[in-house]
């Protein structure tokens, strides 16, 4: 049978299944996007709410490492779709792009819906169908080897066959727009390995004062200097803001070093993050400043007037250190340049932006299919990896889709 005859069902309409579904419909092939949700690409389009950030233009071999121990299962999928291809691939859109002051990628406009209506457009015009609010139950193996979908539709359950198939379900974070993590006990049930849906690029707890809470919560920390360790010793060490809230933090800052912070609460049952509260300063000029002679001053005032340090630093400082420390220049001093802060637990998966875990590598052989499900293979986020934000996760979701989606039509082709 050609590939023309031959019907591939991409389950999943984010960024790795829709363009798995653009990789197939150039062979030719029939091909059938199926969503839970009521339309295509919800998350995607949250994604670039405040700006749509798809990649990152730093050299190639300093973006294979933001994906940390999953770099060899990653970079051979950037090998062949990487970021300056998602660039060109836009451009073939419509939607011309740029770099911002970061070096990070944006479409011209910020925004991601264009993107979306014309990405959705072409694959139209492709030939591939859209099936919205199918919720994928399971699937089963005929006796012609192809495989039989089973849906819940607004008018039933409905089952589908297909020739290949390619699942791009997204991770468990933000329920709401359709990544819900209902499909693991699904692969689970078929004897696929699966990793533990866990937060990533999340906020944490913190048992913050009620002062605190009542005076600063939702305040930012700018300009700070975020490190850690992580269990293997290695220093993790960022510069960038945050935000305080009322349950901990969350923000930028610490979405970038959540991955060691969250590892390091498995193990230990809290993390020790340290705070470089006055990055342009040297800790010799702190500790000259602190101890200077203040007068009747109160020391508020004083470390404001000599150092700047205010409002919700200032707070920091009492709520994280005793009063013999505060009343220590030396030891004061030293908090400045590196406050020690106490995680308790991640936020819930559910707020994250992404999430870890997944189906494991081990379980799929170099083209993404299931070693145990010859003609069924996984992408996007609902693989074991995690990146931080920045463009490496759309990035990667693009990439993994596009390469599920060239071994899918290899399948066809037998």
């Amino acid at each position: 049978m050609s590939a023309e005859a031959r019907r591939v069902a991409i389950v999943g309409g984010g960024p790795a299944g829709l363009m798995a579904a653009e990789v197939v419909a150039r062979a030719a092939a029939r091909v059938d996007v199926f969503e839970a949700m009521p339309s295509c690409g919800r998350k995607f389009l949250m994604a670039g709410k405040g700006g749509m950030n798809i990649t990152h233009s730093e050299a190639f071999a300093d973006f294979c490492k933001r994906y940390g121990e999953r770099r060899e299962q990653v970079e051979p999928w950037l090998d062949v779709f990487g970021p300056q291809a998602i660039r060109d691939w836009m451009t073939s859109l419509g939607i011309e792009s740029f770099i911002g002051s970061s070096g990070r990628v944006f479409p011209v406009g910020m925004k991601a819906a264009p993107l979306l209506r014309a990405w959705l457009h072409h694959l139209r015009e492709a030939g591939v169908r859209f099936h919205v609010r199918h919720r994928w139950n399971g699937l089963q193996r005929l006796d012609d080897g192809r495989w039989c979908l089973a849906f819940q539709t607004p008018e039933g359950e409905q089952n589908v066959d297909a020739d290949a198939v390619v699942l791009a379900l997204g991770g468990g974070s933000w329920a709401k727009l359709g990544s819900d993590g209902r499909w693991v006990s699904v692969l689970q049930s078929l004897g696929v390995p699966v990793a533990p849906l866990r937060p990533a690029n999340c906020g944490f707890n913190v048992a913050w004062s009620a002062h605190l809470r009542e005076r600063f919560a939702g305040q930012p920390l700018k300009n700070v200097v975020a490190f850690c360790t992580d269990a293997r010793g290695v220093a993790h060490r960022r510069q960038g803001e945050f935000v305080v809230t009322d349950h901990g933090v969350e923000g930028g800052l610490i979405y970038a070093l959540s991955a060691p912070l969250r590892d390091a609460i498995e193990i230990d049952g809290s993390a020790m993050l340290h705070l470089d509260l006055l990055p342009g300063f040297d800790a010799r000029k702190v500790r000259d400043e602190v101890a200077r002679p203040r007068g009747a001053r109160s020391l508020s005032s004083h470390l404001q007037s000599r150092l700047g340090l205010k409002g919700v630093k200032m707070a920091l400082l009492h709520e994280c250190l005793s009063r013999d420390e505060i009343a220590d220049p030396a030891r004061l001093a030293g908090a400045v340049k590196a406050l020690p802060l106490r995680l308790l637990s991640p936020r819930p998966l559910d707020e994250a932006i992404s999430s870890a875990g997944g189906v494991r590598f081990d379980a799929l052989d170099g083209g993404l299919m299931l070693r145990e499900l010859p003609g069924v293979f996984c992408a996007g986020e609902m693989l074991d990896w995690e990146a931080p934000t920045g463009g490496y996760l759309l990035t990667a979701c693009l990439a993994g889709g596009y390469v599920a989606g060239q071994h899918a039509v290899g399948c066809l082709n037998g």
